[in-house]
């Protein structure tokens, strides 16, 4: 059943007190006793693992994978995977104008994608309460682990041509992607662009956000949406580049100051994030996850359109301990609002 995604996000901006979302999906191999393998190789395991975190968690959403190799694994690209850490790219598999031009476009549902579109669609039959977004890396990052990531860099300057060749054939793949998503039934994508943050500013609006843009014009409406990540540390200067790729909403990373991006984006367009996933919640304690949580909330949720979050993807062995805290101090936190709130209107009505 589809819903209206663009009135859910408005109320989500209009409501007041407002349920967390943070990009969490792999801490789910504990509560299932298994390994990252097991879970990136199955899909019936991946929808059991959203269905589990919903039950566990007052979320906005239910996120599934946020697996950054799935889509450059289909190209050709070697993977490092292991039982316990994210799967990763190593190496490149292209170097030059030629292998570029010689790189096929991959057929959607090989690799891994056809299990990671399925996980999303049995998610969607077994999660009515909340929307459920699938995961997808977005094309510039993308195109660097095509290239490597490094080299990307250097491209970026001394070849140019090279980069926009792999990022034409990153895009169509990824429009393509996202299709696949929507026909299968999730309410959007969260588009993860991390690699984008490392670039200067000029760059990103070179390389970046213009194909962005195209695979949100392709494919984003009022039932799918498109949420943009970028955990990068240039996010704040390249923000107008940022905006201008229309995403429905945007997701920022720990490596910035929250309030002070708040402050350049219009209150009408959802912002997320950015409670370190790596520091806090996987290496702090109840105590100083509560602690940011609140310090977090107290800053910026003063802002209508901020949505606390992770700063990006919470690692599988992360504590759910802290997991939980994470969630209980949201709670504490719109919790006071909501008896502030009841005790002004009693005032206001004696």
């Amino acid at each position: 059943m589809t819903q209206n995604m663009l009135k859910w996000l408005d109320d989500l901006r209009r409501s007041p007190v407002k349920k967390a979302m943070p990009v969490l999906s792999f801490p789910a191999i504990q509560l299932l006793g298994i390994t990252v393998l097991d879970l990136i190789n199955d899909s019936d395991l991946q929808a059991k693992a959203m269905k589990m975190i919903s039950e566990r968690v007052d979320s906005a959403a239910s996120l599934s994978l946020m697996d950054l190799s799935v889509e450059a694994e289909c190209f050709g690209s070697e993977i490092r995977k292991s039982d316990y850490e994210v799967p990763t790219v190593t190496g490149n598999i292209v170097s030059d104008m030629q292998s570029a031009e010689q790189l096929r476009i991959p057929e959607i549902r090989t690799g891994r994608t056809g299990i990671y579109i399925d996980a999303v669609k049995k998610a969607k039959k077994m999660i009515q309460d909340r929307p459920v977004f699938a995961g997808m890396i977005g094309p510039f990052s993308l195109s660097g682990r095509l290239l490597n990531v490094t080299e990307i860099m250097v491209h970026c300057y001394d070849d140019p041509e090279l980069v926009h060749a792999v990022m034409k054939k990153s895009t169509e793949f990824l429009i393509n992607y996202a299709k696949a998503y929507k026909e299968a039934g999730a309410d959007g994508v969260i588009m993860a662009e991390p690699l984008t943050g490392i670039l200067s500013p000029i760059l990103a609006k070179k390389f970046s956000s213009p194909y962005v843009k195209r695979i949100v014009d392709e494919i984003q409406d009022e039932n799918f949406l498109v949420i943009y990540h970028n955990c990068g540390n240039n996010t704040i200067q390249m923000i107008d580049s940022i905006l201008s790729t229309k995403a429905a909403a945007f997701h920022f990373g720990n490596s910035i100051d929250m309030s002070v991006m708040l402050q350049k984006i219009p209150e009408d367009i959802i912002v997320m994030g950015n409670i370190d996933p790596a520091k806090e919640i996987k290496g702090g304690t109840p105590e100083s996850v509560r602690k940011a949580t609140l310090e977090t909330l107290e800053k910026c949720a003063h802002h209508p359109n901020y949505v606390i979050s992770s700063g990006c993807d919470i690692p599988p062995l992360s504590k759910w301990e802290n997991i939980d805290a994470f969630f209980g101090a949201v709670k504490e936190f719109y919790d006071k609002i909501k008896k502030n709130d009841n005790e002004s209107t009693f005032l206001e009505k004696e």
